[in-house]
């Protein structure tokens, strides 16, 4: 069932959203060649929990951490380890905060040092793509109409799209209906209403589409290792389009030049 949210509500998400903004850009200082990925953790859950929010992924359905990391081939739901990042990598980093009884949802990819030049269009493409998508997500057009628009963009430029993972609604819980793919027809699926609150996210690999799931039970990598890049960000439509309340200005104020 899917919840439309009044204008109340959608304001009241404003403060989860805001802070899972500035938890990513508060983990961009942090990201350099030697860091450990389970520092980058540790950072984020002090720095949620010390502006009065609550790490929703820590303990989800067994989920043993603040961060999904999402280093290099790994797609989604990797685990913080004491991997340390090493020039060249791109890290993604994908979490939930909760305040005031609801969520705020949000994810970037980060390149770590000196990063291959492919690489790095890789991610432009798929963050590019987000923001194609956001565009998609007028009232009245449907979630298909969404899920096209990613999928075309990023096929056209020879990158494959995820299909067995997807962006949702959010609200009160982290993941409500709708589901919204990545990949799809125009003019199917679920009419975009105002009230909707959504979280698109594309995951595009620069290989193949196919997945593999980790014995762990949660990380997702792609099945020929070869890299995938996710951008996210929770949104709201009301005045018949869609308007982020998450924001990469944090990210983009601490990177600096080296924002993507």
């Amino acid at each position: 069932m899917i919840y439309l949210k009044t204008p109340e509500e959608i304001q009241a998400m404003r403060p989860a959203c805001e802070l899972i903004s500035r938890t990513l850009g508060e983990l961009a200082k942090w990201i350099e060649p030697g860091v450990t990925t389970r520092r980058l953790d540790t950072i984020a859950r002090e720095f949620i929990r010390d502006n009065g929010g609550k790490p929703a992924c820590l303990g989800y359905s067994g989920f043993p951490a603040t961060l999904c990391i999402e280093v290099n081939e790994t797609v989604v739901h990797g685990f913080p380890s004491n991997y340390s990042l090493r020039d060249g990598d791109i890290i993604g980093i994908d979490t939930v905060v909760e305040k005031d009884t609801f969520m705020g949802d949000m994810c970037y990819t980060f390149p770590v040092g000196d990063v291959d030049d492919k690489i790095l269009a890789l991610c432009r493409t798929t963050k590019e793509s987000l923001q194609i998508g956001i565009d998609a997500c007028v009232a009245g057009r449907r979630i298909g109409d969404i899920a096209n628009a990613i999928q075309t963009y990023c096929e056209h430029r020879n990158y494959s799209v995820v299909r067995e993972m997807c962006g949702h609604g959010i609200g009160h819980d982290m993941h409500e209906d709708p589901e919204v793919p990545n990949y799809g027809r125009r003019g199917i699926g679920p009419v975009i209403k105002n009230g909707m609150v959504l979280c698109i996210e594309p995951m595009i690999n620069m290989g193949s589409r196919n997945i593999v799931i980790e014995s762990d039970g949660w990380t997702c990598r792609t099945k020929d290792r070869k890299p995938s890049a996710h951008y996210e960000h929770t949104l709201a439509v009301y005045d018949d389009k869609a308007h982020p309340l998450t924001t990469f200005a944090y990210i983009e104020e601490a990177l600096g030049e080296r924002y993507i």
